[in-house]
């Protein structure tokens, strides 16, 4: 039974971390031979990941060919509301059951992602790395699930709020605050600073994207 369904698993992760990384970017089209032959996996395993992101929302039908999707301003602003709360949520619990250890890890994380600052793109890759940090240290594996969903729907976003200038070091800054209420055993300032952390992310993305509505007119 495993290994049925091991060719599935892997191919759907490959598709999706594809997704993440930018290599598909929302309204690309993606086709089974073309996938098939990118991941050296059998066409089989491929359509049914395409079918199992589809059923996820992350495809959508254009005709008769599946691409990735992409969020409307409602929906972007329903999605971050969701992930505002989960992780406000996160960071609580974060802050009654992260380990002496688990707290090192944050802030050196914080640290190291310093060095990246003028790199949005990795920068964004070490910010997902944070993130997940946080939601593995609440140690409630019902909202891990829940917030991994989230997160996959991140992924339909093509550029990152990072890339606003000033934004990654006031996000580190902010990184920093997270973690040291977490630290302190806060759970009020730690839910709060990362859901403020949310609305700014939010709000700056919505800047990048009225300036390029602006720049298209």
């Amino acid at each position: 039974m495993t290994e049925q369904r091991q060719p599935l698993l892997d191919a759907y992760s490959l598709i999706l971390a594809a997704i993440d990384d930018g290599v598909y970017r929302p309204g690309d089209r993606l086709v089974e031979s073309e996938l098939a032959e990118r991941f050296g996996v059998s066409r089989t395993p491929i359509r049914e990941a395409l079918q199992r992101l589809e059923t996820q929302s992350l495809l959508s039908r254009d005709g008769r060919s599946l691409i990735v999707a992409s969020l409307d301003h409602n929906q972007l602003a329903e999605l971050y509301v969701v992930r505002a709360q989960l992780e406000g949520l996160a960071a609580r619990l974060a802050s009654k059951h992260a380990s002496i250890e688990e707290v090192r890890v944050l802030r050196d994380m914080v640290t190291e992602d310093k060095r990246l600052v003028d790199d949005p793109k990795s920068l964004s890759r070490a910010n997902k790395r944070f993130h997940k940090q946080i939601h593995l240290a609440s140690h409630n594996r019902f909202l891990v699930q829940q917030l991994d969903l989230v997160h996959r729907s991140m992924a339909l976003l093509a550029t990152t709020s990072l890339e606003a200038e000033g934004r990654g070091r006031t996000a580190l800054e902010e990184h920093a605050a997270i973690v040291e209420a977490i630290a302190r055993g806060d759970g009020d300032a730690a839910d709060k600073a990362l859901r403020d952390h949310i609305s700014r992310a939010f709000e700056t993305r919505l800047k990048l994207e009225s300036g390029d509505r602006r720049r298209q007119m």
